[in-house]
């Protein structure tokens, strides 16, 4: 019990020291950790702070010099340096021996310690109620040998990148050094780099940074299309401009850890590239649709993808678009969903454009608009349903027209599989395509039936096109939201 507590003296002497600037015009005062007991709190007081600051004043005031352009209350409450509220009750204040003795008779007053350095000493903290920033920041001022952070936030990107030799533990772990703690005297540990580590899991994750959809611009296509490696990669780096810094010292490199759109892009480009390479017929949104319907939606523990964004839930469409990119997938599709220039020129009728402004798009002036429409041939279905109808028994049916190219063997067979989707039902007629020769296009049409008014934020689930016989499976993200407003819904009907 004794180190138990000896650790929890170290972790509340954390802040105090960090905040040592604050007391030094004190004279002859020295920090110390108040123990309050919390239950006497008078009720006119709506929280701790409030009583710890109108405990100094009614207890101090009289010790309490007041100089030029000072008033008594900004006097008293500078003070105050921290409160307490997660591992005791408290606060810690910057104090004479006269003015600790005169506290100690204070409603509430349970006992003292006087603050000491931590010295070269490692740090643990458990982290409650979102205080891990806090944390990590104190634990940095106080210039300790080291942090642990115990924690069940898993969105640690910016953590891990730590100027100070930190690590950052679950609860469950946590447990394990908080035994060890306990159990001895004198605890010792030590932190060793780790450098790069292999086969970690679970991966991929989505980073909470990532661009989600859907698309206010279009929303009728579903954003994302697909996601790529773009956390903390590792890429080229100008010189003059600080990589890390390491205590106060910054750090130069060639090289540095980056993350973002500026590092996932180039993955998905660089891919992009190879498919071209090995198929120089494909049309860019060829390639985009070999990428899309070839891409993982499981992780390396077989699992579905996370969403650290999102509380670690299985990541949606809306995050992950068909999937994580598998460059050695997208090499052979089976099938291929092609768009051509007519296509994109009704989609642009479809959105208002003059014909001077499909012009200046397309280089040509022989633009037909007489079909115009919303659904482009894509490799992915989203639906809209929260029209403000006045019954929520209406039902409503959103139809998707999608043109396949057989880009595998001649003679090939494909079954639709559907994953349901809870409350609508999905249908697709036809329910086969036979294909009899290579580059053969086949159509079909995919109906999304549900209420008007839907309940929840989104549905999802997949179409595939299953191969008889083959190793072809062709998957399209299917998509139902409410995100959306009710006049770009009743657009899409």
């Amino acid at each position: 019990m004794s180190s138990y507590y000896h650790v929890l003296y170290f972790w509340l002497s954390i802040t105090t020291i960090s905040h040592l600037a604050i007391v030094s015009t004190f004279a002859q005062s020295q920090n110390y950790i108040i123990h309050m007991d919390s239950s006497m709190m008078p009720k006119a007081f709506s929280d701790h702070h409030s009583w710890y600051v109108a405990t100094l004043h009614s207890t101090l005031g009289k010790f309490t010099p007041i100089t030029a352009g000072t008033s008594s209350s900004s006097a008293l409450s500078s003070k105050l340096i921290y409160s307490y509220t997660h591992v005791m009750n408290g606060f810690s204040a910057s104090l004479t021996a006269s003015e600790l003795e005169a506290l100690k008779s204070s409603l509430g007053y349970i006992s003292s310690v006087k603050d000491l350095p931590v010295g070269k000493k490692i740090v643990v903290c458990q982290d409650k109620n979102d205080t891990l920033n806090d944390q990590v920041y104190n634990v940095r001022s106080a210039n300790v040998a080291g942090g642990i952070f115990i924690t069940n936030n898993t969105d640690l990107e910016l953590f891990i990148q730590s100027s100070f030799p930190a690590i950052f533990l679950s609860p469950k772990e946590g447990e394990v050094i908080k035994g060890y703690i306990k159990s001895n005297s004198q605890p010792k540990a030590s932190l060793e780099f780790q450098k790069t580590l292999l086969g970690a899991k679970p991966a991929p994750s989505v980073t909470s940074y990532s661009s989600r959809g859907p698309s206010p611009s279009f929303p009728w296509t579903l954003k994302p299309d697909i996601v790529a490696p773009g956390s903390l990669v590792l890429a080229a780096w100008p010189q003059n401009i600080s990589a890390a810094v390491v205590g106060k010292k910054d750090l130069f490199s060639n090289f540095n850890l980056l993350s973002g759109t500026s590092m996932s892009c180039p993955h998905a480009a660089g891919i992009a590239a190879l498919l071209k390479g090995a198929h120089p017929e494909w049309s860019p949104a060829a390639i985009r649709s070999a990428m899309m319907t070839t891409s993982d939606i499981l992780d390396n523990t077989g699992s579905p993808i996370k969403d650290i964004g999102y509380a670690n839930q299985p990541a949606s469409p809306l995050a992950i678009g068909a999937g994580h990119v598998n460059p050695n997938k997208a090499l052979d599709p089976g099938l291929l969903y092609d768009v051509n220039i007519d296509d994109y020129v009704n989609l642009l009728c479809a959105l208002n454009y003059t014909n001077k402004q499909i012009q200046t798009i397309t280089k040509s002036a022989s633009n037909n608009c007489s079909t115009p429409s919303l659904d482009l041939n894509y490799p992915s279905f989203i639906a809209f349903f929260n029209s403000n109808d006045s019954n929520s028994d209406v039902q409503s049916t959103h139809e998707f027209r999608r043109t396949v190219t057989n880009i595998g063997k001649g003679l090939s067979t494909y079954v639709a599989s559907v994953t349901p989707l809870k409350g609508f039902v999905v249908g697709v007629v036809p329910k086969k395509l036979e294909f009899k020769e290579e580059g053969e296009k086949l159509s079909f049409v995919l109906s999304i039936k549900g209420p008007r008014v839907m309940k929840e934020a989104v549905v999802f689930g997949y179409l595939s096109w299953v191969e008889s016989g083959g190793q072809h499976v062709v998957r399209s993200p299917v998509v139902v939201s409410s995100l959306i407003s009710s006049e770009i819904a009743s657009q899409q009907r």
